[in-house]
């Protein structure tokens, strides 16, 4: 089995809970995600199946869009709905930003920025993970980290239950990004504070909750149909230039060689066989060679072509 399946993750499940249910679902042996979503996010979820395991890095390194509601006038210690309040304004004290209060942090967030790394974050100092240290209540000295926000839209939303204003905000954003610091940063701005009641992942490297699958109804299909539900290996490789090589050429870049031939250099490249059309594996391409990089083994695309015709079969 080799293929990516972009589950719609729902709200409340980790991301490895997830990818052992899918696992668990497909029969599959080999598996991985490409970065977790908080329990609290839903949202585009790739998981990486067999010979797509080799990719699934690519997508540590992808932008990623993200649509998320926060609440002004309350803050908690997590910066979303998962952690202890530790402040609350009176709701009637809250009020809306006016269309221009928008725009203005709208293109303050807007471009490179710098970004503290929250203390509830996997990310490690002194080799152990800082939501480690917030659980024990402690507060370490982390260093802010240069982000991208590529594009970022802040409207009014619904009220929250409480009666406080909300935002919805909607941000394509560069690797390292976190949304909920960027909420905070947000209500910060506002002068009000803010954390997120709610967070989706809509799209991520190129791949769209449009085209995800719950676990639900990934559970619900008959088991012959869930495989269907797969994108070929090279989905992760959206953005890479396409090179195709003939039979001759192909054998020896699966053999680890580099090839010479008319192409422009080219650091993200894809490189496939011409007969039959498959995907052989990545490459980048320096003063016209061809240099390998993760390449897919002659079992692991002699299965994936046989799976392809296999699901081409129309059975009257």
């Amino acid at each position: 089995m080799h293929g990516v399946l972009v589950l719609d993750k729902s709200r409340g499940i980790s991301s490895n809970n997830a990818l052992q249910k899918a696992k668990w679902l497909l029969r599959a042996e080999k598996a991985g995600h490409t970065g977790t979503l908080d329990p609290l996010a839903t949202g585009a979820l790739p998981l990486c199946f067999g010979a797509a395991t080799k990719f699934s890095g690519l997508q540590l390194e992808a932008d990623k869009t993200y649509e998320a509601v926060a609440v002004l006038g309350v803050r908690t210690a997590s910066g979303d709905a998962e952690g202890d309040v530790i402040e609350s304004l009176d709701p009637r004290a809250v009020s809306l930003p006016t269309p221009a209060e928008l725009a203005v942090v709208q293109a303050q967030f807007t471009g490179p920025i710098r970004q503290m790394p929250p203390m509830h974050s996997a990310l490690k100092k002194n080799g152990k993970p800082l939501y480690e240290y917030a659980r024990a209540g402690e507060e370490v000295e982390r260093e802010p980290r240069e982000v991208t926000i590529h594009a970022l839209t802040i409207t009014p939303h619904a009220p929250a239950a409480t009666g406080h204003p909300t935002l919805h905000i909607r941000a394509t954003v560069s690797k390292g990004t976190y949304i909920r610091t960027l909420g905070e940063d947000i209500g910060a701005a506002l002068g009000w504070g803010a954390h997120l009641s709610a967070l989706r992942r809509t799209d991520t490297g190129g791949l769209s909750v449009q085209d995800s699958i719950t676990l639900e109804a990934l559970e619900a299909l008959p088991e012959g149909e869930r495989l269907a539900q797969l994108l070929p290996p090279e989905a992760l490789l959206a953005g890479h230039t396409r090179v195709t090589l003939g039979t001759d050429d192909a054998g020896r870049f699966l053999s680890g060689l580099r090839r010479r031939g008319a192409w422009p250099d080219a650091s993200a490249v894809a490189v496939f066989g011409d007969a039959p059309p498959a995907l052989l594996g990545t490459a980048h391409v320096k003063a016209s060679e061809l240099i390998p990089g993760r390449l897919l083994s002659p079992i692991e695309i002699q299965q994936i072509l046989e799976s392809r015709a296999s699901q081409e079969v129309t059975i009257p």
